[in-house]
């Protein structure tokens, strides 16, 4: 006998279906739209910042490698970009992790904890369960026992 195979719609459907793919869709959503948050960030405090000690805007800094850097010619380096870039990758990194990641592992651990204290309390019923029922089959073999000594 042959069995059926899904058809390419149906793996497909089960694909979009799986919790992996929808997870990594809604995360890069979440990603895009905080991306304008975090350039707000930039671009309205730490730009402002740094432009207490120098330009506003980061990209302005640079540097000449060559003796003249003057339009096209010279190497000239935008370590002011380079800078720009890093400070809302580590802002970025900080937030997702203080409002998303420790909130979440202190979450988890929470359930975790939780989990494991009704595993012992079920132990602890287990055990004193089976405590009873040795008391029991024990009071019933001493009752058998002193009823076949007495006639």
């Amino acid at each position: 006998m042959s069995e059926k195979k899904p058809s390419v719609w149906e793996g497909f459907k089960a694909f979009l279906m799986r919790g992996n793919v929808v997870d990594l869709a809604v995360a890069v959503v979440i990603g895009a739209a905080f991306t304008n948050i975090v350039n707000a960030v930039v671009k309205g405090i730490i730009n402002p910042l740094v432009g207490a000690i120098g330009t506003k805007n980061l990209d302005h800094y640079s540097s000449c490698l060559s003796s003249s850097c003057e339009g096209q010619q010279g190497i000239t380096i935008l370590w002011g970009s380079v800078l720009g870039a890093t400070l809302s990758f580590v802002i970025t990194a900080a937030v997702v992790y203080f409002l998303m990641v420790l909130p979440m592992a202190k979450y988890l651990a929470r359930v975790e904890a939780r989990r494991k204290a009704k595993e012992g309390t079920r132990e602890v019923l287990e055990v004193t369960e089976l405590e009873v029922l040795k008391e029991i089959r024990d009071a019933l073999v001493a009752q058998r026992g002193s009823g076949h000594r007495e006639p």
